[in-house]
C-alpha cells in the first residue's frame, strides 16, 4: 500500500483517485468516487467521507491467522451467535483490538438491541476507514488513531537511568499463545530508542514487560545473590484507550522495585 501526499491526491486524475482510495471503505469505490468531485482537500479531517487485502492484512496483524484450537472454537461460538441474532456480520476495527478483546467485545454487543448494534458496525466502520486513509495519505494534520506505549527505567542504587536493561514486550492470551510483541535495550536515558508500541493503534488487551534486571545489576558489579534475588521483573498491565498514551516506568534496585501509571 503505497503512500502519497495531500497535494498529490488532489491533483490526480478521478481514475487514478478512486484506485488510490477504493478500498478505503470495504468494497465501497462509488464512495472514493462522490468524494473525487468535493476536491481539492484542505486537510484530512474536512469530511467523514471474500476480504479485501487491506481487511486480511488487518485481521492478521491481530493473530486472527494464527488461531488456537480453544480461540478458533470460541470465535466460531461468538460468531454463529452473533449472526443468528442480527443477520449481518461482526465488524471491529481489528487494528485497535487484541483477540482476546474482540472476543469480550463480542460478548458485549450480543446484547445490543438490531438498531444500537447497526449504529456500533457503522462506528467501527468509520474507525477502519480512518485508518485506511491515514495510511494512504501523507497531511500535516494526521488523524487522531494513533496510540502510544512506552518505558522508562530509573536505577535507583545508582541515582540514574539505567541504561542496556533488556526489555520484552508480550500480548497475554486467555485462551491461546502469549505473543512477543517487540524487544528493546533502554538506552543512555534510560528509555527505548522508539516507542514500544507507537505510529498505530495500541490494542486494548493485556501485556506483560519484562524486564533483565539481574543480568543489569551484575554486569555493573553489583554484589548479588546466587541466584539473584530480583532476575527478571514481569509488570502485567492493561490497555483500555487504542488512542491514549500510557507510560509504564520501571524504579528499581538489586532488591526492590516500584511502577505506576504515566503517560
Amino acid at each position: 500500500m503505497s503512500q502519497m501526499t495531500l497535494s498529490e491526491l488532489n491533483a490526480s486524475s478521478k481514475n487514478d483517485f478512486v484506485a488510490a482510495l477504493a478500498n478505503i471503505f470495504e468494497y465501497s469505490p462509488w464512495i472514493a468516487e462522490q468524494a473525487a468531485s468535493f476536491r481539492p482537500f484542505a486537510d484530512k479531517t474536512q469530511r467523514a467521507a471474500g476480504l479485501t487485502a487491506e481487511s486480511n492484512a488487518e485481521q492478521n496483524s491481530a493473530g486472527l491467522d494464527r488461531l488456537s484450537d480453544a480461540e478458533y472454537e470460541a470465535f466460531e461460538r461468538v460468531n454463529n451467535a452473533y449472526r443468528a441474532k442480527f443477520g449481518f456480520p461482526y465488524i471491529v476495527c481489528v487494528r485497535r483490538q487484541t483477540r482476546d478483546s474482540i472476543l469480550r467485545d463480542f460478548e458485549r454487543r450480543q446484547s445490543n438491541d438490531a438498531r444500537t448494534e447497526m449504529r456500533r458496525s457503522i462506528e467501527e466502520i468509520f474507525r477502519i476507514a480512518a485508518l485506511r486513509l491515514d495510511q494512504l495519505v501523507i497531511a500535516d494534520d494526521r488523524l487522531k488513531v494513533h496510540g502510544r506505549l512506552s518505558t522508562h527505567v530509573l536505577d535507583n542504587h545508582n541515582g540514574k537511568p539505567a541504561s542496556g536493561i533488556e526489555i520484552t514486550l508480550t500480548e497475554l492470551s486467555e485462551l491461546g499463545v502469549s505473543r512477543v510483541v517487540t524487544r528493546a535495550v533502554t538506552n543512555s536515558d534510560g528509555r527505548t530508542d522508539a516507542p514500544l508500541i507507537g505510529g498505530r493503534p495500541v490494542p486494548i488487551g493485556r501485556y506483560e514487560l519484562k524486564f533483565a534486571l539481574g543480568k543489569y545489576f551484575a554486569g555493573r558489579g553489583i554484589p548479588m545473590s546466587d541466584p539473584p534475588f530480583l532476575d527478571e521483573i514481569p509488570l502485567r498491565f492493561a490497555v483500555s484507550e487504542p488512542e491514549g498514551h500510557l507510560h509504564v516506568p520501571l524504579l528499581v534496585t538489586p532488591w526492590s522495585y516500584a511502577t505506576y501509571r504515566g503517560s
